[in-house]
């Protein structure tokens, strides 16, 4: 008999128990939250709380854990040549995730003056804020013409898809943590006679948090700088409506 499906997998999005919140659980955005699964879903932190971890720790939970599946779906590793597309609190935090995990040069795809200052910061090495057929000779350009070893994709769309297969090199992994707004991968053909692999999906945050938290604790990290405004859960459509509108990066609730 074939094992069952589990968490020991290290893909608790998938887990046959679970499911997401505010879709087949409640919401999370409330006072307070009764959490299905807290086993295997809740982490519990060592000693006291630090305030001023707080927004890092917060990220654990959620865009600092997107941006690293989106680095190891994309085989990000020593040496390697990265694009990031994407320069909101994922993309950033990607950069974060390709740092941490050696790469030699990153690329921050982006056209936002404060968010390619914090990507700089977090240790991206170029900044690309051209689209389309510009964006894609420009980042050929940085690389020697060859295009990068991975793209981390956090947008979602079909242009940044696009963007993506135009510049992987061969043999070159994407790994998309954008949610589609497309029905099918464009470009299939030549990313198969490429030998691009394209992997990824909703990020299994909660296997990364050990292993991040470390660097969290120890200063190593601070991926709570994506956050950029404080709210009460009265100010939430207020928060949503600045992200929409780039005016926030991101928003932290604090009921």
């Amino acid at each position: 008999m074939a094992p069952a499906i589990s968490a020991n997998e290290g893909l608790h999005t998938s887990c046959v128990h679970g499911g997401f919140f505010g879709g087949q659980a409640d919401g999370a955005q409330a006072e307070a939250l009764r959490v299905p699964r807290a086993d295997g879903t809740l982490y519990a932190l060592p000693g006291g709380g630090d305030e001023a971890l707080t927004a890092s720790l917060l990220s654990l939970s959620d865009v600092m854990g997107t941006g690293h599946h989106a680095a190891l779906s994309a085989r990000v590793g020593p040496g390697k040549r990265v694009a990031v597309i994407g320069d909101g609190a994922v993309g950033l935090c990607g950069v974060i995730a390709a740092k941490r995990l050696g790469a030699e040069q990153i690329v921050i795809m982006g056209r936002h003056a404060d968010r390619i200052a914090l990507a700089k910061l977090y240790g991206a090495t170029d900044v690309v804020s051209e689209r389309g057929e510009a964006a894609v000779a420009r980042v050929r350009e940085l690389t020697g013409g060859f295009g990068v070893h991975s793209v981390l994709e956090c947008v979602g769309s079909a242009q940044s898809m696009q963007t993506s297969l135009d510049i992987v090199r061969p043999g070159g992994a994407i790994g998309r943590v954008g949610v589609p707004h497309y029905d099918a991968i464009p470009s299939a053909q030549p990313a198969f006679f490429a030998n691009v692999t394209v992997s990824g999906g909703p990020a299994p945050v909660r296997a990364y948090i050990e292993e991040l938290l470390r660097d969290v604790l120890e200063g190593r990290i601070e991926p709570g700088r994506v956050f950029d405004r404080i709210v009460g859960l009265d100010g939430v459509p207020d928060g949503y409506r600045a992200m929409d509108a780039r005016q926030s990066i991101k928003v932290m609730v604090k009921p």
